[in-house]
């Protein structure tokens, strides 16, 4: 008898041994990989904007792919870059590289930039900084060249944007409640401040007088709206200038993200450059805001760099990587702890 109960108490046990628990919650979160993305033609992945598919019905990266695996004078690898494009089918985890664009509109190997995008009455519309040719050293005439797209894949060229400037680059859209559409860019001519001008279709542009940012010279301006209020990152090459505003015209400068080093792998010294995406939380109730930006993991700083005897900037110093981290909004302002673990997730959009 005493052997039976022994039998019949061990096939419990090992019956209930097969029996898995249900998932909890905690179960379900996801860290945002560290880095997130490094392109593996260049190593040179730059100027990260993030969209979904509508056709593909998946997450696109597409961004500047700078030529960092090449041995060239000086900041050539910055120059002669396609826009360069990874794409996600497991909300964000994984991004495989699937080629570049093709954009040109004029013979030779010309440089494109820094692209964003942004989805209106069933198209995209590309906004990508051009310049003519490949260089050397900083420079070149820079314009913002418009394209449109059914599927993000196959462009049509529109136009350069008609502002009075001769150089400027790093475009940030976005449309406003009235459906008027802003623009903000980086305007080297008037001493790297931040610009903006107004549409109702995209195509004709009225130019804003004044600047929206000026003061100390940066680039990269993003806009974004997140819990109820306006927001605005621009990249001052020590990491993130955050502004804050109520109606996107007039906007109050706050403290610096991304300015100091991460613990993550590739996430130093500083980042650069971002885009930001507000999506529902898991849950599909709430907000999060998670910010793309790339990283120089080889560097000390975000501007070091000496160019060695032959006058090339060594490929430690010129690879880049793209990482994502969520943003917080903590009295007021917009916080960012890169080391922090946080729920990494890009819901699927309609």
């Amino acid at each position: 008898m005493k052997l039976n109960k022994l039998f019949y108490i061990s096939l419990l046990a090992l019956s209930f041994s097969f029996i898995q628990p249900a998932p909890s919650a905690a179960a379900e979160t996801a860290k945002a990989p560290a880095p997130l993305y490094r392109d593996p033609m260049f190593d040179g992945a730059a100027d990260p904007v993030v969209v979904w598919n509508r056709a593909e019905k998946s997450w696109w990266m597409l961004y500047t792919a700078r030529r960092a695996n090449v041995d060239a004078p000086d900041v050539a690898y910055c120059y002669g870059c396609d826009i360069g494009v990874a794409s996600s089918n497991d909300h964000g985890r994984t991004w495989v590289y699937r080629g570049s664009l093709d954009l040109n509109i004029e013979p030779g190997r010309n440089t494109f930039w820094a692209p964003d995008v942004v989805y209106f009455k069933g198209t995209y519309h590309l906004f990508v900084a051009y310049i003519q040719g490949a260089r050397i050293h900083w420079g070149g005439v820079k314009r913002l060249a418009h394209y449109t797209s059914k599927n993000l894949w196959d462009w049509k060229f529109d136009d350069f944007i008609k502002i009075d400037s001769a150089s400027v680059i790093d475009a940030s859209l976005m449309q406003m409640p009235d459906g008027k559409w802003h623009i903000w860019y980086k305007d080297e001519s008037r001493g790297s401040v931040t610009m903006t001008a107004e549409s109702d279709d995209l195509f004709t542009w009225k130019v804003h007088d004044k600047p929206a940012i000026d003061g100390r010279g940066h680039e990269g301006p993003k806009a974004f709206r997140f819990q109820g209020s306006y927001w605005m990152l621009t990249d001052e090459w020590q990491g993130m200038r955050v502004y804050h505003s109520d109606d996107a015209q007039t906007w109050t400068r706050q403290g610096l993200i991304l300015d100091k080093p991460s613990k993550r792998p590739e996430d130093t010294p500083s980042g650069a450059h971002g885009d930001v995406i507000v999506v529902k939380d898991r849950e599909g109730k709430g907000e999060k805001a998670y910010i793309f930006y790339f990283t120089h993991p080889g560097r000390s700083s975000h501007l070091q760099g000496q160019l060695d005897e032959n006058g090339v900037l060594p490929y430690t110093f010129r690879r880049s990587s793209i990482q994502a981290a969520e943003l917080k909004l903590e009295n007021g302002t917009l916080t960012c702890d890169r080391d922090a673990d946080f729920d990494f997730y890009l819901p699927d959009q309609e």
